[in-house]
C-alpha cells in the first residue's frame, strides 16, 4: 500500500516505510524495508519536491522477489501520482 499527499511548499519529497511484525521477523521486515527504500530511491527524481510518501509492506512483501516488489511499488507509485494529479 502506498498513500501519497502533497506538502504546503517546495519541501523535498520525503519517504517512509511502515513494516509491520506481521510481514515476518526482525531480519526479514528489515530486509523488506532495504528493498523498498533502493526502489523509492530510484524514484526521486519524478518528483524531487513537495511530496510525502508513505510505504506499507504488506505481509505478502516477504516473499516477494525483487522484480515483483519493485513492479508492485511503481504500479502503486503510478496509482497515487494519478490521483494527486486529478486533485
Amino acid at each position: 500500500m502506498l498513500y501519497a499527499a502533497p506538502t504546503a511548499g517546495p519541501e523535498p519529497t520525503r519517504f517512509g516505510f511502515i513494516v509491520a511484525k506481521t510481514v515476518g521477523n526482525a531480519v526479514v521486515r528489515n530486509r523488506v524495508k532495504r528493498r523498498l527504500r533502493e526502489a523509492a530511491a530510484g524514484t526521486v527524481s519524478l518528483r524531487p519536491s513537495g511530496l510525502n510518501v508513505v510505504v506499507r509492506a504488506l505481509p505478502a512483501s516477504a516473499d516477494a522477489t525483487w522484480t515483483e516488489l519493485c513492479a508492485d511499488y511503481d504500479a502503486a507509485l503510478a496509482s497515487a501520482f494519478k490521483r494527486l494529479d486529478q486533485q
